[in-house]
């Protein structure tokens, strides 16, 4: 027997179509879609069937810096509206501070956890240069020997 997944309301489906900017890209198909509006349909996708666990790896990867960056905020507002446990794989230092409650450093293969870092919540409430202090306190443990 299948359990069938949960569905968002009709009010949750038009949230996340105003939220990530599919309003007037409904109808169109996918091959129609640009690679920023695909990643949006994606995370789309991912929260319509309102999941326990979220997982992505590198979603914002091949985009350039402006829309990745409007992406991460997007992302980061769904997850507010409606928390949900995110495992999110990235090498980008910068999407990994704005995005984590909690950073684990990986060792090349195989992978081992080198370190956990806490990131303090909101960012909003972190000066620049306190941001700047914790990313320069990662690329240090990221370059320290693995043995």
């Amino acid at each position: 027997m299948r359990l069938a997944a949960p569905r968002t309301t009709d009010a949750g489906l038009e949230m996340l179509f105003q939220t990530l900017g599919l309003k007037a890209h409904r109808d169109h198909y996918p091959g129609e879609l640009s690679l920023g509006l695909a990643r949006r349909v994606a995370l789309a996708r991912a929260f319509a069937v309102e999941p326990d666990l979220l997982l992505l790896d590198e979603p914002f990867v091949s985009l350039d810096d402006a829309l990745a960056a409007r992406l991460r905020e997007e992302l980061a507002e769904l997850v507010n509206r409606r928390p949900v446990t995110t495992l999110l794989v990235t090498h980008n230092l910068e999407e990994a501070i704005g995005l984590a409650d909690r950073l684990l450093l990986l060792s090349v293969s195989p992978a081992r956890i080198l370190a956990e870092v806490p990131v303090a919540r909101p960012r909003e409430a972190h000066t620049a240069a306190e941001l700047a202090t914790l990313r320069d306190e990662i690329q240090r443990r990221l370059n320290q020997p693995f043995f």
